[in-house]
């Protein structure tokens, strides 16, 4: 294991995988294992280069420890990140070999799927390992495809955004969603149902139709959807989507989305703070995957999972109602709240 300093936490662990037979190119990136194993979903992605890869799993896996921890989970933070084979390739192989490597932990990374990657994948994984969830749900218990559940965190923050700004509920505001893959096309369809107004982009132009046929949408060009007259902008896609240019473009005065690591730069929350908009912090709202993801690992109930995802709303709505009172970016409420979370059960009880 190697390891580097992160922003507030000691020195990241990781381990780089590499398996040619297999075809397995990638690092499992450990943040935090202060509240329990290191949980986080396992992403598989075209990077240029392993540096790329490596970069974005030490981003990805902070981001865990604090989404975990501010969902109140016995988790840590982990992320795992593989590069995609060029052309054809053995995709059962590649997920177990990948198993093997989780299962080598020793339970010190639970891992899931995440952008890439699927429940068959995971069936692939558990394998070789049962530090794995994501898989097929059983009757009664949590689990399969957390997507749903991450949606449906992401329209309840929404709502109370909303209503927090506008004093109204989601009928007739517009909503900007950029990105309508899994998680993306499932908050459409919730924000459809309650009488949102869609403006969509997404790099499939076929995803998109298909979308739009289901729920009334409006297609845009990606480089147009930032600044599309809306109330709200919904980043959906990989992080990175809230640069300088797309913060000048936007129209919203919400950002609520379910990618991860939106901001491209940390002072970026100051900027939107000075254009009167407001940002729902990313890991606050998404966590309803990862929720899921630890009540199949620990054995709970789909109806355990829907009370905690339910907790996203209010829960998005004191941090903002926090960072408004202290004239504060909410991020960095978010942060603290989550810092204050981020110590060991046992530490709890010392304290």
């Amino acid at each position: 294991m190697v390891a580097r300093t992160s922003r507030m936490m000691p020195p990241m662990e990781y381990v780089r995988l590499l398996d040619e037979d297999a075809g397995l190119d990638g690092v499992i990136a450990i943040h935090s294992t202060a509240r329990g194993p290191a949980a986080g979903g396992c992403r598989l992605w075209s990077y240029p280069d392993p540096a790329d890869a490596m970069a974005d799993a030490f981003r990805l896996a902070e981001g865990m420890s604090y989404k975990n921890a501010m969902a109140g989970l016995p988790l840590g933070g982990g992320k795992a990140v593989l590069r995609r084979p060029a052309g054809e390739f053995d995709r059962v192989a590649l997920f177990e070999a990948f198993g093997r490597a989780v299962e080598k932990l020793d339970g010190r990374y639970v891992t899931a799927e995440d952008v890439g990657t699927g429940v068959s994948d995971m069936e692939c994984v558990a394998r070789h390992t049962r530090h794995v969830a994501g898989r097929t749900a059983l009757p009664g218990l949590a689990g399969g495809d957390p997507s749903p559940w991450t949606a449906l965190g992401v329209f309840e923050a929404m709502k109370e955004a909303v209503r927090l700004r506008h004093g109204s509920s989601l009928s007739g505001v517009t909503v900007a969603v950029l990105g309508v893959g899994n998680v993306g096309a499932g908050l459409a369809r919730l924000l459809a149902a309650d009488g949102a107004r869609l403006v969509i982009a997404d790099i499939d132009p076929a995803r998109c139709d298909r979308l739009a046929q289901e729920t009334g949408a409006s297609i845009v060009a990606i480089d147009e959807i930032a600044g599309a007259d809306a109330q709200v902008f919904a980043p959906c896609a990989l992080g990175g989507a809230l640069d300088d240019a797309t913060v000048a473009a936007l129209r919203a005065g919400i950002v609520c989305g379910a990618a991860n690591n939106q901001l491209a730069a940390p002072h970026l929350a100051e900027v939107l703070m000075a254009r009167g908009i407001d940002y729902a912090p990313d890991y606050v709202v998404n966590a309803g995957g990862i929720i899921n993801v630890a009540a199949e690992y620990l054995g709970e109930s789909a109806e355990e999972v829907r009370g905690r995802v339910m907790q996203i709303g209010p829960r998005t709505r004191a941090i903002l109602e926090t960072a408004k009172a202290g004239n504060l970016p909410p991020p960095v409420v978010a942060d603290r709240m989550a810092e204050s979370l981020m110590v060991s059960p046992a530490a709890l009880e010392e304290a």
